[in-house]
């Protein structure tokens, strides 16, 4: 029963206490076990969090791919943006585990890289071709993790403009650079 449960259920811990909370002796508490018993089902902390990774990784790129089915364009983006930020605030151990480095050896990688293909995915709405793709891709992805990031940590609060309106003003300029991509 341990097994099937420790990713998940590091992943609800994650969510519980921080990601960089996380240990094996927490989890051994969170399973009411003694921590030598987790080690014939993980290796070691470091694999404990890479499954985090990947069940985190796959489980966003789940529902962002049904929330971009039938979408392009500013739809798309929006709706992608938006399942990210709701993923980010309903999960937020799981999406501190997103960003955790990622070996090329790991099943993560593959979690990770459809990310990317959902990203590319919104952009071919846009006629943004390669090479400039992988620019636009990586001016995205640090956008929406950025302001999420920055979200949560609660940088936003200090000023009465709510997120939610700074939010809406960020896609809408997404879109138009999007819409108007100055081509290399």
């Amino acid at each position: 029963m341990v097994r099937r449960a420790v990713p998940c259920g590091v992943a609800d811990l994650a969510d519980e206490i921080g990601f960089e909370a996380v240990t094996v002796s927490a989890l051994a508490r969170h399973f009411g076990v003694k921590d030598a018993s987790l080690y014939s089902h993980v290796r070691n902390l470091q694999d404990l969090k890479l499954r985090v990774a990947t069940l985190a990784l796959t489980e966003l790129a789940d529902q962002a791919a049904a929330a971009l089915a039938g979408r392009a364009g500013e739809d798309a983006l929006i709706a992608f943006a938006t399942t990210y930020r709701a993923y980010a605030h309903e999960h937020s151990g799981r999406y501190a585990a997103m960003r955790t480095d990622i070996p090329r050896d790991s099943p993560a990688v593959n979690a990770a890289r459809r990310h990317s293909d959902l990203t590319r995915a919104i952009l071919r709405g846009y006629d943004v071709e390669e090479p400039d793709q992988t620019d636009a891709v990586r001016m995205l992805h640090p956008t929406l993790h950025g302001y999420v990031h920055l979200e949560l940590s609660g940088s936003f609060g200090h000023t009465p403009r709510p997120s939610e309106t700074s939010w809406q003003a960020t896609l809408t300029a997404l879109h138009a650079v999007l819409t108007d991509w100055p081509s290399a």
